[in-house]
């Protein structure tokens, strides 16, 4: 859904220099999360921003951070928290793409599973601007590299997730270490209990956005799902790989170990495939995600924690091998395929222990869920 700015951005009275940036980015008309809550934030309200990854959430709270700014004071002005390393690199990038304008701005990225060497020049130089994880940023404060006395804004993005990843703890750590007239702004897909407690001790009187997932991309994509049994899924997967090949793939599984074991179990049948994890160092997950999107591999196998965030191109099939837990994690899931006008197919594999999660899910996407046989089954 877009806003109700016909003249785009200039209704909202931004820099000249943002103005210019977004412009060079592509961006037309404000998105609906972005039309509802620049202007909160522009007000210097607190925010909680409840939206999917593709909302356009991150220039939602990029735009007016990097307008609050005030690029001649050298200190730390404004932190955001992500769950995960992608998400902090690419927050981080197009943070920088928002302030490219502005001479002097200063962005920093820090994030585990990286030298500390380029960090550290980053925050000594003053940094205005710090995206990192959370215990990264709990890393540089306790070595003093990091200081949060003077921060102006603060940004919670994917709160549900750093709940997800046991991040909760660290999190409230570093919220400690903020002033207290600090604005803050929290943006999850999800509102449980526990994000909703921390908002309320955290927050002051925040203006709440409610914005409905983008459905354009699930109806696009062809949804099938079949029943099977768990010794089956493997052949049952290769049947539909050699029926209908993918020009490039994500294959998803609930658990770690789940990934590499199946990874290794393609590989012996031949196929260019490899494992996106939280175990994987920065390193090796930059480099399996180059050769994806280079084509050296067709198929990428992932956790949904770990698939969050990612700089993923364009692919022809999702297959759910476990099912997901919810609907939104399902729409999260087949979202991958399907864009840019493309069409896309989503596969879903229902165990007999998994039946449960079905319903939610079908009513969810409504008619579009559709149930076949696998090719396995129709030749016993």
């Amino acid at each position: 859904m877009l806003a109700e700015y016909p003249n785009g951005f200039a209704e909202l009275m931004l820099s000249d220099e943002v103005n210019r940036a977004i412009a060079s980015m592509g961006f037309g008309r404000p998105t609906e999360i972005q039309s509802r809550v620049i202007p909160l934030l522009l007000e210097g309200r607190d925010v909680i921003g409840q939206a999917q990854t593709g909302t356009g959430k991150t220039a939602a709270f990029g735009i007016p951070l990097i307008e609050g700014i005030d690029e001649s004071e050298s200190h730390t002005q404004a932190l955001v928290l992500a769950p995960t390393r992608e998400l902090a690199i690419q927050i981080g990038e197009e943070l920088r793409k928002i302030g490219k304008h502005i001479p002097g701005i200063g962005i920093a990225t820090i994030y585990g599973g990286a030298s500390y060497g380029r960090q550290f020049d980053d925050l000594k130089s003053g940094a205005h601007v710090v995206v990192g994880t959370p215990g990264r940023v709990l890393d540089h404060i306790g070595r003093g590299t990091l200081k949060l006395a003077d921060v102006d804004y603060l940004v919670l993005d994917e709160a549900d997730r750093m709940l997800d990843m046991g991040f909760l703890p660290d999190v409230e750590r570093i919220l400690r270490r903020t002033p207290r007239e600090r604005q803050t702004s929290l943006f999850s897909a999800t509102m449980p209990t526990v994000i909703r407690i921390l908002s309320r001790r955290y927050m002051h009187e925040p203006a709440t956005v409610h914005v409905e997932p983008l459905q354009v991309t699930v109806e696009a994509v062809a949804q099938v799902y079949y029943e099977v049994a768990d010794r089956d899924k493997i052949d049952g997967l290769l049947s539909l790989i050699e029926r209908d090949p993918p020009e490039r793939a994500m294959i998803f599984r609930q658990m770690k170990i789940g990934v590499d074991r199946l990874v290794a179990t393609l590989k012996r049948r031949g196929l260019t495939v490899a494992a996106i994890h939280g175990d994987m160092s920065q390193k090796a997950r930059e480099h399996v995600l180059r050769d994806f999107r280079e084509g050296k591999l067709t198929y990428l196998v992932a956790t949904d924690v770990a698939a969050r965030g990612l700089d993923i191109p364009e692919v022809s099939h999702v297959f759910n091998y476990d099912i997901p837990e919810d609907a939104e994690a399902y729409v999260h899931r087949i979202g991958r395929t399907a864009r840019a006008g493309r069409s896309g197919h989503a596969v879903t594999f229902v165990a007999e222990w998994d039946a449960d999660k079905l319903p939610p899910i079908q009513r969810h996407v409504g008619g579009r869920l559709e149930r076949k046989l696998l090719p396995i089954y129709e030749r016993r």
